[in-house]
């Protein structure tokens, strides 16, 4: 079983700034801290976009900083709060395509992982030019019949969030005719800020809250609204016959109690069920 870790919308600022409310590199911290300590098996951690919040250098350098201390290799795909080149001057080693776009391929077990670079520069909507098309057309004939698992930031159909929906990917009847070969078991998303799982095309995705702000589940509106719901990332488990996806809250700070099974005989008897009842609620208080 492959073991990965699927993070999204980092949000990086500048030393000392603050983005909607919270501090992203604190944030940050906190994913990498659980990310070691409950996770270090994982052989990969991704990170789906929005790398920063503007696309500063400075923010690249503290990004940097915060993930050098992960235990496992990573890789980055960029986003609409990024800048390519600014990204690449302080990633001098990131992976990218013949065209300088931040395209790449992992190789693993149990398929390849492959990585878009969906970042229009100078706009919030994603978009796959010619030459990128072109390049993710020739990785999935490379190996027609290994398992792909497509990792990128924008969504390339609506969610019901209008504003989101806007700026989706861009022209995505383009990128469903090369994804059409079959060979793409799962799709890896980010851009929306919330937790999502659904199929388009008949192929499953899921998409991964930020581990900053969040967008509020406001369906049907135009009015989009900011919230800071609990920060996110993904444990992924993949083999020869399926993709797990855990949604990690990994910033709660709540009780963990020990979980003793119901004895099975208790739905059989109401009697029994009631007593059952009562002897917990005596035993954690009302």
């Amino acid at each position: 079983m492959l073991k990965l870790i699927h993070l999204t919308d980092l949000h990086m600022t500048p030393p000392g700034v603050e983005h909607l409310g919270c501090c992203p590199r604190r944030r940050l911290e906190g994913a990498i801290d659980s990310i070691n300590r409950e996770h270090a098996d994982a052989e990969w951690v991704i990170v789906t976009g929005d790398l920063t919040a503007l696309g500063q250098s400075s923010a690249y350098h503290e990004l940097k900083a915060c993930l050098d201390a992960l235990r496992m290799p990573y890789r980055l795909c960029l986003g609409n709060g990024d800048h390519r080149g600014r990204f690449r001057s302080v990633f001098a080693d990131a992976a990218v395509d013949d065209n300088g776009f931040v395209q790449s391929v992992i190789e693993t077990r149990e398929g390849r992982l492959v990585l878009l670079d969906t970042l229009h520069q100078g706009a919030h909507w994603g978009a796959l030019c010619a030459d990128r098309r072109r390049w993710l057309a020739r990785q999935l004939d490379a190996d027609g019949t290994a398992p792909h698992f497509l990792f990128m930031h924008h969504p390339p159909f609506p969610i019901g969030i209008g504003l989101l929906d806007e700026l989706a990917l861009k022209d995505p009847e383009q990128l469903a005719a090369i994804l059409a070969r079959g060979n793409v078991r799962h799709l890896f998303l980010g851009h929306a800020h919330r937790p999502i799982a659904g199929s388009w095309r008949g192929m499953p995705f899921t998409v991964m809250r930020s581990t900053v702000s969040q967008f509020a589940l406001t369906l049907d509106t135009d009015q989009p609204a900011r919230c800071l719901e609990p920060p996110m990332y993904g444990v992924v488990l993949i083999d020869d016959g399926q993709v797990v996806v855990h949604f990690h809250d990994y910033a709660h700070d709540g009780p963990v109690t020990a979980y003793r099974p119901v004895p099975d005989v208790i739905v059989d008897d109401e009697a029994v069920a009631t007593s059952y009842q009562d002897r917990q609620r005596r035993r954690t208080g009302p």
